[in-house]
């Protein structure tokens, strides 16, 4: 097993915002705190300047634009790969993958880096798609996305996959964390129609197959059996979801919950917001690759409540099984939240698995599996 020092390039569209953003960030402050040398190639964007902050190199280039002048950075990182040399190139999306896999296959084999993919959600299924699997190893974020991997992907190896889980760093997110007074007044005086009311939170974007309305029916089951709850949605409304908004507010309206249900929109404030918040929920209909506010929530000691599929699933097993429920059963999961809310007790596990310091060190043990293992795998379909 190789123990030096080793160079990797992680390649993305853009660094803006998002779970790959941040990941490629905490994956970036590892290896430099490992004494490695960390490079990451995008289109740039607002977590740049973060990035290089804390160690890591970040060169330019437009590599995930969906448009023909795209291809001249195919030349363009071959060359690059001859000039920096790295050990591991990590591509966390389609677009780049197509043109770092074409570029890498164009070197002799004995200039290649090694080439890890990971698959960070469920695309669609055809040979654009397809690229996520010609790397040499397969990083993927829960059991459900290797499942999903060999099932859509049945040429794959298994032996190519490693599952490594999406952490949160337990120094910032654990059960002894709670806000502090002057952002506790100012949450008061933004929203005083959650004063001494039990806070019940739903984070996410607006969108239809996150089961807003379901989290809508379980405020109006719970009113009715005459608690005082009050139904946090966080999450901002893209454009093209203002007449879905709408049709939220109207729902609202129609089980008369106006003043029971506030849109806060897009707040940067939420690990503060869940930690005052007495239970969390993750509702959507389609199974999440993993759900990363499910492990922030249970990491500060605050109950989930959440339909048991995909990486949700997996994570509520492990720290909070009294969490689970049936896909779609509103009933079931209001009880949970009555229960839960009337002081039954709350066992949480402690989180010892979904770790930032576990995610981490699962990948770099990953690139040093791959730079040990002489075998090259190439997929030429």
């Amino acid at each position: 097993m190789f123990n030096h020092k080793i160079t990797v390039i992680q390649v993305l569209p853009a660094l803006n915002s998002g779970g790959v953003e941040k990941g490629t960030l905490e994956i970036g402050r590892y290896l430099v705190k490992q004494g490695h040398e960390s490079i990451v190639v995008s289109a740039a964007g607002r977590l740049v300047q973060s990035l290089i902050d804390e160690g890591s190199r970040h060169i330019e280039a437009d590599i995930g634009a969906k448009k023909l002048s795209t291809l001249k950075y195919i030349p363009w990182f071959k060359q690059l790969m001859r000039d920096i040399r790295p050990d591991i190139v990590h591509v966390r999306s389609r677009l780049p993958a197509w043109v770092v896999y074409l570029a890498w296959k164009s070197l002799p084999e004995n200039e290649r880096p090694r080439l890890i993919s990971t698959f960070h959600g469920q695309h669609s299924v055809n040979r654009y798609s397809a690229i996520m699997t010609k790397s040499e190893r397969i990083i993927t974020v829960s059991e459900m996305m290797r499942d999903y991997i060999l099932r859509s992907y049945p040429d794959v190896d298994p032996e190519k996959i490693s599952v490594v889980y999406r952490g949160v760093d337990m120094t910032l997110y654990n059960p002894d964390f709670f806000p502090n007074q002057n952002w506790q007044d100012h949450w008061i005086a933004t929203y005083p129609q959650t004063r001494n009311k039990p806070l019940l939170t739903f984070a996410g974007r607006l969108s239809r197959r996150k089961g807003i309305e379901d989290f809508i029916q379980i405020i109006a089951e719970l009113k009715q059996s005459g608690l005082p709850v009050h139904g946090l949605i966080v999450g901002e409304t893209s454009p093209k979801k203002k007449e879905y908004r709408q049709e939220l507010e109207r729902l609202i309206h129609e089980k008369q919950l106006n003043n029971d249900i506030t849109f806060t929109g897009h707040r940067s404030d939420l690990q503060n917001i869940i930690a005052i918040s007495k239970a969390v929920f993750s509702l959507s209909k389609e199974p999440e690759s993993f759900g990363r506010t499910v492990t922030e929530s249970l990491s500060l000691g605050v109950p989930v409540v959440g339909y048991s599929h995909g990486g949700v699933k997996e994570q509520l097993e492990r720290l909070f099984p009294e969490g689970k429920i049936e896909v779609g059963n509103v009933n079931e999961a209001a009880e949970v939240t009555r229960k839960i809310l009337t002081g039954s007790s709350v066992q949480i596990r402690r989180n010892d698995i979904f770790t930032l310091e576990n995610m981490c060190s699962e990948t770099l043990k990953t690139y040093r599996e791959l730079m040990a293992d002489k075998r090259r795998v190439v997929l030429d379909r």
